[in-house]
């Protein structure tokens, strides 16, 4: 947008501004003539000479439109109009106007090797007018002469370099304002593969966390509530054929124990179908009422803390991360021993991370045996969860030394 506004007064100026410096030339000389003392000749000169600078004119504004640039029709061209331009100021000075439109399309109109000799030419029409018009009589006008056109071919000189440099400046800075946006545009089309690609992994990992939970709950199915129901039916039978009522009531109450344990395996099969707590609050409000929860429960010292700026997670980026706490602190009451534990969720840029440590009794995480896919949670179940989401599940312990679970995934805002 800035190049088309610095192009636009330009172009405007190389439409009229010749007409207006030929006119404004035809006018001073007009009105110069008595002063100036020009001759019959002279008078008849311009009045020819003017009329072909306007067809030339002419000529040279359709040829420019079809033609832009330098050209050997520029070049002959610039060559015809400094010809009129010097006779007309050899006829009188004043049309100096008009030869002065040399010293800016030169650099226009003319290959680079004759742009020099082009602005020396009108460097001598321009002297010759300067001095009082030409021809210079005598040996002071000459000497006049010859150092006015070292002043003007200098002050050409410098001003030429200037604006060349200006126009290498100017195609420097375009070529980098073009570098610019063609980098950005494959930023931004990077940026919206990255999105799209985002938005195919918790796809996907919707659809696995899905099938996840469906193996988990045909495991614990099979695994405490299927075996529960076995166990009392196995008890029912025995109290049908009891010789007596003491074993009969024992076996009574060895059903109603396993029905009350089966009752709360199915409740906390239920519970775990999607974390309740993430319903009405954030991963860090749920994390909290998780540990403190946890600490009451179990009596041990349980310590939350959130560090970074906090965000918005998404969904499955939630679910995930209090899953992984849920089942670390519930391996920490199980096998630790622990009497403290603490756990942090820090907010690092485009990464969250969750750490679970704790005091307790430790273990060789090399000997832990491997899961089977249906086979509850355990660490490995932590690791696929994090996996699932592009993250990363790290396990570091040993005996007598606790244990310390970390997992890092990437940060997935909630764009609703």
């Amino acid at each position: 947008m800035t190049n088309a506004g610095q192009q636009q007064p330009r172009a405007s100026f190389d439409t009229w501004g010749p007409w207006a410096l030929l006119a404004a030339g035809a006018v001073a000389a007009a009105l110069s003539a008595p002063l100036t003392g020009m001759s019959r000749a002279g008078m008849i000169l311009c009045a020819v000479l003017v009329p072909a600078a306007v067809v030339l004119q002419l000529v040279w504004g359709r040829l420019r439109r079809g033609r832009p640039g330098p050209s050997r029709t520029g070049v002959c061209l610039y060559a015809l109009r400094w010809a009129i331009a010097f006779v007309l100021t050899w006829a009188n000075p004043f049309f100096a106007f008009y030869a002065v439109t040399g010293y800016y399309t030169a650099a226009r109109e003319l290959p680079r090797r004759l742009v020099m000799p082009g602005l020396f030419l009108t460097a001598v029409t321009m002297a010759g007018s300067e001095i009082g018009g030409w021809p210079p009589h005598g040996v002071i006008l000459w000497v006049g002469f010859f150092l006015v056109l070292a002043v003007n071919v200098s002050m050409v000189s410098v001003f030429t370099r200037y604006a060349q440099q200006e126009q290498e400046r100017s195609r420097v800075q375009a070529d980098t304002i073009a570098e610019l946006e063609r980098t950005n545009t494959a930023l931004q089309q990077a940026l919206d593969e990255n999105a799209a690609l985002h938005a195919q992994l918790l796809l996907q990992a919707r659809e696995a966390g899905v099938a996840d939970e469906r193996r988990r709950l045909a495991a614990e199915i099979h695994d405490t509530i299927a075996q529960g129901l076995t166990g009392i039916i196995a008890q029912l039978q025995v109290v049908a054929g009891a010789p007596d009522l003491d074993t009969a009531r024992t076996h009574l109450e060895r059903a109603s124990t396993l029905a009350r344990h089966s009752l709360g395996e199915a409740r906390r099969s239920v519970h775990n179908l999607a974390p309740v707590a993430l319903a009405a609050d954030g991963l860090p409000e749920a994390l909290k009422k998780t540990v403190t929860e946890w600490g009451e429960r179990t009596g041990v010292r349980a310590e939350f803390t959130v560090t970074g700026t906090t965000e918005q997670l998404h969904d499955e980026v939630s679910a995930t991360l209090l899953r992984i706490a849920q089942e670390a602190l519930s391996n920490a009451a199980r096998h630790a021993r622990a009497t403290r534990v603490g756990v942090t969720l820090s907010f690092m840029g485009d990464e969250v991370s969750l750490d679970v440590r704790d005091d307790g009794a430790g273990f060789d995480p090399a000997a832990v045996p491997e899961r089977t896919a249906v086979g509850g949670f355990g660490l490995d179940g932590m690791r696929a969860r994090a996996e699932r989401i592009a993250g990363l599940l790290t396990v570091e312990s040993e005996p007598g030394h606790g244990t310390a679970v970390s997992a890092r995934v990437p940060l997935v805002r909630d764009d609703r």
